[in-house]
């Protein structure tokens, strides 16, 4: 018989506020088996659990069930108290009563009820519950990191610093991301490839640094600490290790008709190119969708002049296997696809851009040189139209996103002010739902535009934009006037929603990874664990996990690698006890189990069993792997037979709760 003290946590007034914490105490000290409770204020502070650890010994208690808020905030902090104590850290039980409990209740009776019922359930397990040890296992010295723009580049170089090996995986040809595409930076304007480029460059000089270009992630085994990653590198015609990156080839290829995608197609390419001129790793790369030699078998130009012998027709795919203690996510975001939204008549004039199209056009290594020029003729534009919130903070029923993309307020005050500045003969209006400036000097940053240059910033929202006589008939309302505004704009620029890249979710999926319903990553606790996922091992950087700026990005890819350098600095890591386990005497061998494993910790072996007849059988029956195992039961779910459970939540523990909650 179990002798169990019950510990029921006010937290404040998070849970006393709602649930009669002394109530519960004292109808779950009536349970059996139970010879000790008490309430206390704040359960998990150091008073409190010395409250546990002296109960544990005066009491001489072999199970403790405390009563607070969820297990993922503090089952570590009373598993610890209780070891300390003396008595095995999973003979101690958590019940919820805090969200699940007091924070959605509102009567204090209901409530109350409901509490004491989670902590007889619990009392149900602990009953049953049997001392486990968890095992160990090795941690590789190595981390992935899946993306190579600035996220990816600066948790790369923090955890490099820190004398790790690591790799990055990056899918287009060159590292860089976004911010290689970025004319000038808010609110410094500084030059966003002079901040860049020296780190593409210590990027590719470290040492500890291996740069997987044009290559995907294809498979993702393991565990956290023992992670085996098949890695695909395409075929881009090229050897790396000849390419000096010189650039004849591209010169010299007769396909000039490519639309240049860097450029986000403001203007043409070649079938090979490598797309600016600070790519790292620069080396050229063959469109497979446009080159004539590979399309028909005739050409050869680029191998022609290729003096170092690099151009190879012939390059197939391959595929790398590495294995790494910790992956880090940075695939970054991408625009909306504003095809959908036609009133703006983005797919009906070349005069309709993309914020980040501007930003190329300004550039002066884009379509134009750095001139700001109309699209559709080439024309200087004297009156330019910039709208807010095109697809985010829709309500739901649109194509849009519900959430703010939190950078367009500002990079739209930089657009106008640096098109003010250089052109001051422009007019410029920006129609804005709301000005969201929330970082550091970003408030005076757009004061500057509205004050210093005199940026038109109307509060209302364009209805509808017409191609009318080679002008942009922009119709619009001014909230604040209370009246209609008709404005023949030359140039309209539309500050597109940002959403995940499209990679996030294959890749979520394969590293069982946890999103929220707009495809970010979700954090293990947005307060707490901000860069960490709910998957052990897997860290997330950038704006993968949510919208952010620039600064923000840096600042938690940093964060990131702080965790990602913890956790290999560990030698060996504590597995997780509660894995699952097959009964040999009820497994039929149907593979069932080991098809629904994520993590490929079951396998299959040839057995043999004396039979009552004294004759042997060969039986194909289950073998868990203890070390891959991460406890998530789906095997417990699948198994016909009920061969497989799992250590701290069998099947007669978990009705033992059903069967204390339905008493």
């Amino acid at each position: 018989m179990q002798r169990i003290g019950v510990f029921v946590c006010w937290c404040g007034s998070n849970i006393a506020a709602t649930v009669d914490v002394k109530a519960v105490a004292e109808a779950l000290g009536k349970e059996p088996g139970v010879v000790y409770f008490e309430d206390y204020q704040y359960m998990c502070s150091e008073e409190g659990q010395n409250k546990i650890k002296n109960a544990i010994r005066d009491y001489k208690l072999t199970g403790a069930v405390i009563c607070s808020c969820s297990p993922r905030m503090h089952e570590n902090t009373f598993r610890k108290a209780a070891a300390a104590a003396g008595i095995n850290s999973f003979m101690v039980e958590i019940a919820n009563i805090r969200e699940q409990c007091s924070w959605i209740h509102k009567d204090k009776v209901s409530a109350t009820e409901k509490a004491i019922i989670l902590g007889r359930a619990a009392i149900a397990k602990v009953h049953l519950n049997a001392p486990l040890t968890a095992g160990e296992s090795p941690v590789v010295k190595r981390a992935l990191v899946i993306g190579g723009g600035i996220a990816g580049i600066q948790t790369a170089l923090d955890i490099a610093d820190a004398g790790f090996e690591v790799d990055i995986v990056e899918k287009k040809p060159t590292i860089g991301g976004k911010m290689s595409q970025i004319d000038k930076t808010f609110p410094t304007l500084d030059c966003a490839a002079c901040i860049l480029t020296p780190k593409m460059v210590d990027v590719a000089q470290n040492e500890k640094i291996r740069i997987f270009s044009y290559s995907e992630v294809d498979a993702v085994k393991g565990f956290v600490g023992n992670f085996k990653v098949s890695i695909r590198r395409k075929a881009r015609f090229v050897d790396e290790v000849k390419c000096t990156g010189c650039g004849l080839c591209t010169e010299k290829c007769p396909q000039k008709k490519v639309p240049n995608e860097f450029n986000l197609g403001l203007d043409q390419r070649r079938a090979i190119y490598i797309p600016f001129a600070q790519a790292v790793p620069k080396v050229a790369t063959i469109d497979a969708d446009y080159c004539t030699m590979l399309k028909t078998g005739k050409c050869g130009v680029c191998s022609k002049v290729c003096a170092a012998g690099a151009i190879d027709y012939k390059q197939k795919d391959t595929f790398v296997e590495e294995e790494y203690g910790a992956i880090v996510v940075a695939t970054g975001f991408n625009p909306i696809e504003l095809k959908k939204y036609d009133e703006f008549a983005y797919s009906q004039s070349p005069d309709v851009i993309t914020s980040l199209e501007f930003e190329r056009i300004t550039n002066a290594a884009g379509p134009t040189g750095g001139t700001l020029l109309r699209p559709s003729d080439g024309t200087h534009p004297k009156k330019i139209v910039f709208v807010q919130c095109v697809g985010s903070r829709e309500d739901g029923g649109g194509c849009g996103k519900t959430y703010c993309s939190k950078i367009c307020c500002m990079y739209t005050a930089k657009h106008a002010m640096l098109t003010r500045e250089k052109y001051p003969d422009t007019e410029v209006y920006v129609f804005y739902i709301d000005v969201r400036t929330p970082g550091k000097s970003f408030d005076e940053f757009y004061r500057r535009a509205v004050e210093e240059y005199g940026v038109h910033y109307v509060k209302g929202m364009v209805g509808k934009v017409s191609p009318e006589n080679g002008k942009l008939m922009v119709r619009a309302s001014d909230l604040i006037e209370g009246k209609q505004l008709n404005i023949d704009a030359d140039l309209v620029v539309l500050a597109a929603a940002i959403e995940p890249d499209q990679s996030a979710r294959p890749l979520a999926t394969m590293l069982t990874a946890s999103m929220d319903t707009n495809d970010f990553f979700t954090e293990a606790h947005p307060k707490l664990r901000p860069v960490e996922s709910p998957t052990a091992g897997i860290f997330l950087s950038g704006c993968c996990q949510g919208p952010k700026d620039i600064p923000e990005t840096v600042a938690q890819a940093s964060a990131c690698a702080a965790k990602v350098i913890g956790l290999l600095a560990k030698d060996k890591l504590t597995c997780n006890a509660c894995v699952a386990h097959s009964s040999e005497m009820l497994c039929n061998g149907c593979s069932t189990c080991e098809k629904v494993c994520p993590y490929g910790a079951i396998s299959y072996e040839e057995k043999e069993f004396r039979m009552p007849d004294r004759t042997t059988r060969v039986r194909r029956v289950a073998s868990v792997n203890p070390a891959v195992c991460q406890g998530c039961g789906a095997c417990t779910v699948a198994c016909p037979s009920g061969a497989m459970d799992l250590h701290g939540f069998s099947n007669r523990q978990i009705m033992a709760e059903v069967d204390a909650i339905c008493k």
